[in-house]
């Protein structure tokens, strides 16, 4: 239900948007300050796993809760709740003296995310009823989201080699302030009464499986895979997982409707979303290590060097409109992840190889791919359910998106750091001794602390050692993008043979017979 439409909807429209623009801002412009957070705060390759997976796995965990306390309590209290939660946590980021208080305050901040996207997203809708104006609201919140990714890495090499990486965090508290005050000034009051009551059950049910499992997989490396924790962690997400499934079985109006999943073109789009976002969006947090650790370029030089990925990721939805008129769905989808996996292969080629340019061109062929990919999956996702079950299809496609980020961001970290710690390993003589001053470097290399890693060899073999540790850890990154290309290829061909299945079909209100299922708008053709 709607109380009020805004004096002025553009206003509203600019608002939400630039609430919208500050998550993908922190989302993205985090990756280039974490080699200082590790130099800063001695923090190892696990402390800086949890600064990137404490936030998305709150912002994942918390997206489907997010949606359903902005319908039955009101989007504005919503939005400014998530922007006082999300600022709070920022001001304890950005005064961290700890690699646990920092990664504490990461958490709180994914909630704080959690609760804004879904309330800002439904105010854009609240304020545009007719189409032509939806649709052109829509078009300018993806292109705010799409300049706020391509700026996020320069600016954040800008802010962490200029001001201290601190700043990252602590310039949101001016912005959320001015913010707060023009979403209380300019967002309507609205909600939904009759909304489904919130699946506290559901909620923290999936939300510990997909703690467990990330804690087991970030703590993999150390702990061996054979470990009872390893393996009591990996039990107890399955279980909870199970436990989720059979909550959403057991309710009337469940948060996500399993049953939704029996269609193929649905499980195509699902599956292409998680692909993207698994295969090209986590290479946003990878690729600035590299850049800083094995090709030795300071922050803001780091930056800038993701430029390729960021143009072509904001320019190529407009090549895929103009495809789309003569590709089906599914040959889109495929060929957006056959392009990012050939830009991850390139990539791999160009880390063990080494040099800027050809990492760069790499960048560009998987930024088109990503592209290609950033709207016309949650189109596809909209598309194969109806029209008033939006708001949970937008829930699926959003969880979907940030769950894979995390689980991919924590199964390519790992593969990275174990080839690493290998090829180090064999560098210094495959010896005990050896593969333990090997694992102590990794630990810090893996982090973005080199000089913390260097601390480690003995005095007198820091200057052999150093280039020594780029080179593997430029070895290491460059498996984790061959498994990146390799998973995107394959997903590829499946999303193509899922998404051959026609559309569903639903009646038509008067019974009449069959009609396709309506299709909702799609929000933007630039998403996060």
């Amino acid at each position: 239900m709607q109380d009020s439409h805004p004096a002025n909807p553009r206003a509203a429209l600019l608002t939400a948007s630039a609430c919208c623009a500050l998550i993908v801002l922190d989302t993205n412009i985090v990756a280039v300050a974490l080699p200082a957070i590790a130099t800063d705060l001695s923090a190892t390759f696990v402390d800086i796993e949890w600064v990137v997976s404490a936030y998305m796995l709150a912002f994942a965990a918390g997206l489907l809760s997010g949606g359903a306390l902005a319908d039955r309590y009101g989007r504005r209290r919503m939005l400014l709740v998530g922007l006082a939660l999300f600022v709070a946590a920022s001001l304890g980021c950005g005064l961290a003296q700890t690699a646990l208080q920092l990664n504490v305050a990461r958490a709180a901040k994914g909630v704080g995310a959690a609760l804004l996207l879904p309330a800002a997203l439904a105010s854009i809708a609240h304020a545009f009823h007719e189409e032509t104006a939806r649709a052109r609201a829509w078009a300018f919140w993806g292109a705010c989201m799409g300049v706020a990714m391509m700026i996020a890495p320069a600016l954040g090499g800008a802010i962490s080699q200029g001001l201290g990486w601190r700043w990252v965090f602590l310039l949101n508290l001016p912005v959320g302030a001015v913010l707060a005050w023009s979403v209380w000034r300019h967002v309507a009051p609205s909600r939904d009464p009759g909304t489904a009551r919130l699946d506290l059950w559901g909620s923290l049910c999936f939300c510990a499986s997909l703690f467990l499992l990330i804690w087991a997989l970030i703590d993999a490396n150390q702990l061996g895979w054979s470990h009872a924790a390893t393996w009591g962690r990996l039990l107890g997400s399955a279980a909870l997982l199970a436990l989720f499934v059979l909550v959403e079985r057991l309710q009337q109006r469940p948060m996500v409707d399993l049953a939704l999943l029996r269609i193929p073109r649905l499980r195509g789009a699902l599956l292409a979303m998680a692909a993207y976002a698994g295969c090209a969006q986590v290479m946003m947090t990878l690729m600035p290590f590299y850049l800083q650790i094995s090709l030795d370029f300071p922050g803001l030089r780091a930056g800038l060097g993701m430029l390729p990925f960021a143009v072509t990721l904001l320019l190529f939805p407009r090549v895929g409109v103009s495809l789309s008129r003569r590709l089906s769905p599914g040959a889109m989808l495929a060929t957006g992840l056959a392009l990012v996996g050939t830009g991850n292969l390139l990539a791999a080629w160009a880390a063990w190889t080494g040099g800027y340019l050809p990492f760069a061109l790499a960048m560009a062929v998987t930024g088109s791919g990503a592209g290609l990919l950033n709207g016309d999956t949650q189109k596809n996702i909209m598309a194969c359910i109806p029209r008033e079950r939006a708001g949970m299809a937008s829930g699926m496609s959003t969880t979907t998106r940030f769950t894979a980020i995390v689980l991919a961001f924590a199964l390519l970290s790992a593969l990275l750091a174990h080839q690493a710690e290998v090829r180090l390993s064999r560098e210094l003589g495959v010896t005990a001794q050896a593969d333990a001053l090997a694992g102590r470097i990794v630990a810090r290399l893996a982090g973005g602390d080199l000089a913390g890693a260097m601390q480690e060899a003995p005095a007198g073999q820091q200057a052999v050692l150093a280039p020594l540790a780029r080179q593997a850890y430029a070895q290491g990154f460059a498996w984790a993008l061959l498994a990146a290309g390799i998973a995107a290829w394959l997903a590829a061909w499946r999303v193509r043979s899922l998404m051959r299945h026609p559309l569903p079909v639903a009646p038509t209100p008067s019974g009449a017979g069959p009609s396709p299922t309506k299709r909702s708008p799609t929000p933007g053709s630039v998403t996060m």
